[in-house]
């Protein structure tokens, strides 16, 4: 096809209607980039020849040497079809686990989504988690099952059994979004039942449960994939085919004489055709005849392979090129490797960039189509409901519906991520080839110099032959050397231009407009996702736009659109404008945006929701630069790269060191390549891989190592024997009774405090790092706590005090003082009047307790790591105050706003009596580490399963469940890992197993470890089993010692031990 010129792209960018916002998703490997590559083939970018093999869209070079893609890009396409021409605005997607936050990004600015799936290795890790990203952001997709052509020549299967394998790799696709449809109706089902509950339970009726019913109600059909819908495509992008079922309905429909729409109907399914009665008829399967499918569709093509890359039959060959109406080349014929040919005749038959451009034009919606309820998703962030928001921010839904162009709409720009741009890619800075009316002045100037230097030289060498004088003959004055004039200081400004631009880097916003016209020049608002409408309702005037000098507001600044660019893959376009609908990268951007925000003209705007990232950052690494004078310049470059990547994180922690957070070992590599080669431009150096753990507390266990029963009085005498040895190595002022409360008093003796430390449920624990909505769970926190779990906990939720760490961690502070009236935590919830009233003598000494409690469960006793799962119980609160500050005249006194001793040296002591207290408290209970946890999901071959079990096992992995594929060899391993023994685990398992294995790792969990780290033998069993040292190996003892080596705190551990004195054999003659 003829390359599609930039005028061109720029009138479709007008039609809104015309466009397809789209990008696609895939597991890794399944073919993502090569079926970009055949798309971009289209539009004339790339060589037919060169799609699949070039990759256009992987312009990073350790992309092209990894072969995967570690970024999304964009591209816009040309494609006429029924007599429209479309803008296709097609974003690329990486399929690695560690760049999912990609992904998001390129979800956000889409309206549907192509699902590539291979047709050998079927639904895997990855294309759920694709799927499931598609659903939270509300796009529709498609379905395009890739590499068949591997069913032929890998697995040898006949066209019957692809067939049935086919069959089953749908089914298995539809199985993922019915479960992602049925957890949404349930959901839905259950607030509506919630809300009716509350209304029976004020009536004094009953209510009865009938979850099925929701799903019996709402319509599904239209979100499964079915060839017959039109939104399937089988292909083989590598070969340059692929075909939708109305390619080949159209097709017979000619030949046989039978309506295209009933050939659409029957070409998928149990139907078969009757040759004798000239009619299609259902029952294939029951009566042993070949489908319609099998015999119209997969026998033509696998006849195709057999005669062209299998047999090599030349006769077939030229006789099915001849029958299809095709013209091959005759050096394509010739060509020693068989693919070749079977591409120039499959690219011309069945090209796959016409049956999937075909299905994206019709099945995808455009920007005209967008749903209100995506709409309403945008504009809600957090646990704001659309309706809270201000009327005059509710009317922009309509901007958003209705897509306009005119000038009058507001313009809504959303920023998804900021990427570096090398400055010679920049439009500006790259060379245009020349016109040929340029190319015509030029050369007649060049003329017009040349004739001058030449009548000049011959006057010169006149005049020397005259004898007229030893005048040196030189160029006129202002001529250089090459016969250019240039002005006084050209040549320097010439050198010193480039320089500063090269030296700053250039950031594009990858975006796209939801309503309104952007221009080159435009001013907009940029929305923070803490900026809040109603607050910019208050303090800014009613019409204003961003030109106008307006008071500040926070989250909420102003910035100039300096320059709009055409996203072309590997290059940039400039643009004038760019109408709604269109997906744009806006330049000098840097300053005012970080990773992502929303733009508009509007103050009434509100932020958009988020983005779903679903790899969580897990691995950090401290950095340093190799000379510590280039400090400043490492400083810069993290900055940059923390801009330019969504996923990747930047902290500095109390010891001063710069830490890099990333999602895994790929990441991490790409990361630090970054930060050499193009950000800090210097050499760095990196630390091994910061492992994070936290610190929790169990119940006394009922078996001792051996699995030995322990006694009811041998369990309580270990646990005292313990706590005696707790209580004296302790510092004066703990007392710690049997039960394991901790008392400490204050040094200036003026405040007591009495705590209990207890193991959280599971269900809570989870709860509380899961969901910051704690609120709509209360009822779910209670039920959580029921079996042995003892009558602490009834009402626990009332009396919690705060969350810890830094507020909202996986950590209580229960208030358990009699008499002491506090309100709760949930007090802003309570109805006015309904909170506890009255001024207590001990508030204005609250914050000290939480602070102390903060500052204890950000760093545990056991190696100052955070706390995680632990309840602190303050039992008793003792306050001794001078004679004029007792409980009668305290409100009195409060009144008159005389200075307080809260701030005084008092809430000092406090805050160090409750954290010491909580440390104590958590040290009088058996004491576990919790390490971070990787999901691992494995395809492997069967001969290979040994291997990779014993990488697991070696590794302190844990396998959950082995299934095999049906119709392959290949079986899929589901297991945990742990993340400190995860490093070099993808490379050790390609090695021991040749490559045949393939991990995909995402962080899921925290896990305890079972082991004690302070264990050591007490039972007579133990000591047998164990030695009077047991120095077996403790994995908790071995991880807690590392940690607290690398922050430099103290390790127990015995360097030499049963040494000889060395003898030295000299000196004993």
């Amino acid at each position: 096809m003829v390359h599609t010129s930039l005028d061109k792209i720029i009138a479709l960018q007008q039609n809104t209607s015309n466009i397809r916002n789209l990008c696609i998703l895939a597991h890794v490997d399944h073919g993502k980039t090569t079926l970009a590559d055949c798309l971009v083939a289209s539009n004339g970018i790339i060589s037919h020849r060169l799609a699949g093999k070039l990759r256009y869209l992987d312009s990073r070079e350790d992309e092209q040497i990894r072969g995967i893609t570690m970024k999304s890009s964009a591209i816009s396409l040309h494609y006429a079809t029924g007599g429209n021409d479309y803008l296709i605005n097609l974003i690329d997607s990486p399929g690695h686990v560690d760049f999912s936050s990609e992904v998001s990004t390129a979800v956000r600015l889409c309206d549907g989504a192509i699902i590539v799936v291979d047709a050998v290795e079927g639904v895997c890790p990855q294309t759920q988690a694709v799927l499931r990203q598609a659903w939270l952001e509300n796009i529709r997709p498609v379905l395009l099952i890739n590499k068949i052509d591997r069913l032929i020549v890998e697995l040898k299967f006949t066209p019957q059994e692809a067939y049935t394998h086919l069959q089953k790799l749908l089914e298995q696709v539809n199985a993922v979004t019915g479960s992602l449809f049925t957890s949404k109706v349930l959901e839905e089902r259950a607030e509506k039942d919630s809300e009716t509950q509350g209304t029976s339970e004020r009536s004094g009726g009953e209510q009865v449960y009938d979850w099925s019913s929701g799903l019996e109600e709402t319509d599904d059909s239209h979100l499964y994939f079915s060839p017959d819908q039109g939104n399937v495509v089988f292909a083989s992008a590598i070969d340059g085919w692929g075909f939708s079922m109305q390619q080949f309905a159209q097709m017979y429909s000619q030949k046989m004489g039978i309506r295209s729409e009933v050939l659409l109907k029957t070409l998928w399914g149990d139907f078969y055709l009757n040759a004798k009665a000239k009619k299609i008829m259902k029952g294939a399967q029951s009566k042993g005849k070949k489908p319609l499918f099998v015999q119209l569709v997969l026998d033509n093509i696998w006849s195709l392979y057999e005669a062209v890359v299998i047999r090599r039959d030349k006769e077939k060959v030229e006789k099915m090129v001849a029958s299809l109406g095709l013209k091959v080349a005759a050096r394509d014929a010739r060509h020693s490797d068989p693919k070749v040919l079977l591409n120039a005749i499959c690219s011309q038959w069945l090209p796959v960039s016409n049956a999937v451009l075909t299905m994206v034009c019709t099945k995808l919606p455009s920007p005209l189509d967008m749903e209100s309820e995506r709409v309403e998703r945008l504009m809600c962030v957090g646990a704001r409901r659309f309706e809270s928001l201000p009327e005059k921010t509710q009317e922009l839904k309509t901007a958003f519906l209705e897509c306009k162009n005119d000038d009058t709409a507001p313009v809504i720009v959303f920023v998804s991520k900021m990427f570096a741009v090398d400055s010679k890619a920049l439009p500006r800075n790259k060379q245009r080839p020349l016109t040929q009316e340029v190319l015509a002045e030029r050369r007649e100037a060049a003329r017009r110099k040349h004739a001058e230097r030449m009548a000049a030289n011959q006057g010169a060498s006149q005049a020397a032959n005259q004898g007229a004088g030893s005048r040196e003959t030189a160029p006129p004055a202002g001529e250089n050397c090459a016969g250019g004039e240039a002005p006084p200081g050209g040549t320097e400004a010439l050198k010193a231009g480039p320089v500063t631009d090269e030296s700053r880097d250039h950031f594009v916003a990858f975006a796209r407009v939801y309503s309104g016209v952007v221009r080159r020049g435009q001013r907009a608002f940029v929305l923070g996702p803490k900026f809040d409408p109603a607050l910019a309702l208050k303090l800014l005037p009613e019409g204003c736009s961003a030109v106008d000098d307006l008071p500040p507001v926070p989250h909420m600044a102003c910035c100039t659109l300096e320059s709009l660019y055409l996203l072309m893959g590997r290059e940039l376009e400039e643009l004038e404008e760019v109408p709604s609908g269109n997906v744009l990268g806006i330049g000098g951007l840097e300053e005012w945006i970080l990773k992502s925000a929303t733009l508009s003209t509007s103050p009434l705007c509100p932020p958009f929701t988020p983005l779903n990232f679903e790899a969580t950052p897990i691995v950090r690494v401290a950095i340093e630069p190799k000379h510590p004078s280039e400090m400043p310049k490492l400083v810069r470059g993290m900055k940059l790269l923390n801009q330019a990547d969504p996923c990747a994180e930047v902290l500095i922690q109390e010891t001063g060191e710069h830490v890099l957070v990333t999602a895994g070992e790929v990441h991490l590599q790409r990361c630090l390549d970054d930060l050499r080669e193009r950000f800090a431009k210097i050499e760095i150096s990196a630390s091994k891989p910061i492992i994070p753990f936290r610190e929790t507390v169990i119940r006394p266990p009922k078996v001792d190592m051996v699995n030995e029963d322990l006694g009811r009085q041998h369990k309580f005498a270990v646990i005292h024997q313990v706590r005696e040895e707790a209580a004296a190595a302790g510092p004066e002022g703990v007392q710690l009774d049997p039960s394991g409360q901790v008392t400490l008093t204050t040094s200036n003796k003026m405040a007591t405090v009495a705590v209990r430390a207890m193991p959280l449920p599971e269900e809570a624990t989870r709860l509380l790092e899961a969901s910051g909505e704690l609120i709509r769970t209360m009822e779910h926190f209670n039920l959580s706590a029921k079996e042995g779990k003892g009558r602490r906990w009834r009402g626990a939720v009332e009396r919690i005090w705060a969350f810890g760490p830094r507020r909202f961690g996986p950590n209580v502070l229960l208030n358990s003082v009699e008499g002491y009236g506090r309100p709760s935590v949930w007090q802003c919830l309570e109805e006015e009047g309904s909170g506890g009233g009255g001024v207590g003598a001990y508030w204005d000494f609250d914050s000290s307790v939480v602070s102390g409690f903060q500052l204890a469960a950000l760093a545990g006793p056991m190696c100052a790591e955070p706390l995680m799962g632990v309840c602190f119980c303050v039992e008793r609160w003792d306050m001794t105050f001078p004679a004029r500050r007792t409980e009668e005249d305290y409100a009195s006194h409060h009144a008159l706003g005389s200075p307080e001793d809260c701030f005084g040296p008092i809430s000092g002591q406090l805050i160090a009596a409750v954290k010491e207290a909580c440390r104590h408290a958590f040290q009088a209970r058996p004491q576990r580490l919790m390490a971070a946890m990787y999901t691992c999901d494995i395809m492997a071959t069967g001969e290979v399963l040994g291997r990779v079990y014993g990488v697991l096992s070696k590794r302190e992995g844990r396998v959950l469940a082995e299934e095999m594929k049906e119709g392959t060899d290949m079986f899929i391993i589901k297991a945990v890992l742990p993340v400190a023994e995860s490093f070099g685990f993808a490379d050790e398992i390609r090695k021991r197993t040749s490559g045949l294995a393939s991990p995909q790792l995402v962080f899921s969990h925290w896990e305890v470890i079972s082991s004690d780290p302070f264990w050591v033998p007490t039972t007579e069993e133990e000591y047998l089993h164990f030695g009077e040292k047991a120095d077996s190996a403790n994995q908790a003892l071995k991880y807690m010692n590392a940690v607290r080596r690398r922050k430099g705190l103290y390790v127990e551990e015995k360097i030499v031990e049963h040494a000889e004195k060395q003898r030295t054999l000299g000196k004993n003659k």
